[in-house]
């Protein structure tokens, strides 16, 4: 299967503003890594998440890929182009095959519009529609898609009008109206009810089967990911630490870091005798990185390597990869 999605050492450092006083005392800039090295490929109707604490760069990389962030450097290929190298008027072709789900339903949608007016801006920027009827028409298929039935019960609705749950389906009608190939899906059941999440993720899921939508799923929570993925890519700091299959949440992760957020995962029922090794610290300043591997001041087994090299990412097995040092001991 082809890649449909490729990236390929992606970096995204921000340039910190300080005030007038720090200006004139030290020259040196001040440089956030948000994204400092990230390598992955998603093929077509796959599903890779993007898991980690919050600040380990998982939303930045869902922006960079789409081009609403500007990477520092590396490469976005789709479909074999060059993203980063596109002009405004390419990548505005791009965008009708590649789509983004935020996080927060009651931010990104319009108070002020209405539900036909929300889910349709994309066909009007795009000037796809040829008149009132088609656009209607368009918007009914796409709420009925995103599970919003009868679709005209909902149309001349407002945002206010609408659960959390009704507003994240129209969120996501507005984002499968133009039919894409890829879809970012920025942590999309987050401020959702736990009863409310399912029905969001099979609703995902199922258009991964129907449409053959490939999705790049970025999440905190690994149960979710284990339900939804064909992959997953663990972050910490701007990097990638850990990448394979669901299995990793089985327990067949290689990464202290992988093995510390599985600790402390809810289960379905209690277990005797579990082990909770929560992480200890809080995760570093990520304009201060620490030298060598940059977990290793968290890290229960660090060694003196961790602390002057930093470990590349490696294969363990096939499609398994990790970046520890204690991979490489006999």
């Amino acid at each position: 299967m082809d890649k449909l999605l490729d990236v390929q050492d992606l970096k995204v450092h921000f340039n910190i503003k300080r005030g007038f006083i720090e200006d004139i005392f030290s020259k040196d800039q001040v440089v956030v890594k948000a994204v400092d090295g990230v390598s992955f490929s998603i093929k077509k109707g796959e599903i890779l998440s993007l898991a980690g604490e919050s600040g380990s760069g998982k939303t930045t990389v869902g922006k960079a890929v789409l081009n609403l962030v500007k990477p520092t450097s590396g490469k976005v290929l789709f479909n074999n182009e060059d993203i980063s190298a596109k002009s405004e008027k390419e990548l505005k072709i791009f965008r009708q095959n590649a789509q983004m789900i935020f996080q927060d339903p009651y931010q990104s949608l319009n108070p002020k519009q209405s539900v036909i007016d929300i889910v349709s801006e994309p066909l009007s920027i795009h000037n796809i529609t040829k008149s009132e009827k088609d656009k209607k028409e368009r918007v009914e298929v796409a709420l009925e898609l995103a599970g919003l039935k009868p679709a005209g019960e909902y149309l001349y609705r407002y945002p206010h009008e609408l659960s959390g749950g009704e507003r994240q389906r129209v969120a996501i009608a507005g984002s499968i109206i133009l039919n894409p190939g890829f879809i970012v899906a920025d942590e999309p059941v987050s401020m959702l009810d736990v009863s409310i999440r399912i029905g969001i993720i099979n609703l995902l899921m199922e258009l991964r089967n129907k449409k053959d939508i490939s999705f790049l799923f970025i999440t905190h929570d690994l149960s979710l990911a284990w339900l939804i993925s064909d992959r997953i890519a663990i972050m910490y700091l701007g990097k990638i630490v850990e990448m394979g299959g669901p299995e990793l949440i089985e327990g067949k992760c290689k990464h202290p870091y992988t093995k510390a957020l599985i600790d402390v995962m809810p289960l379905a029922k209690a277990v005797k005798n579990r082990t909770k090794n929560a992480l200890k610290g809080e995760t570093p300043n990520p304009v201060k990185i620490p030298s060598g591997c940059r977990f290793h001041p968290r890290c229960p087994h660090c060694m003196d390597i961790c602390r002057v090299e930093e470990p590349l990412l490696a294969n363990i097995s096939e499609g398994h990869l990790a970046a520890c040092h204690l991979n490489k001991l006999p």
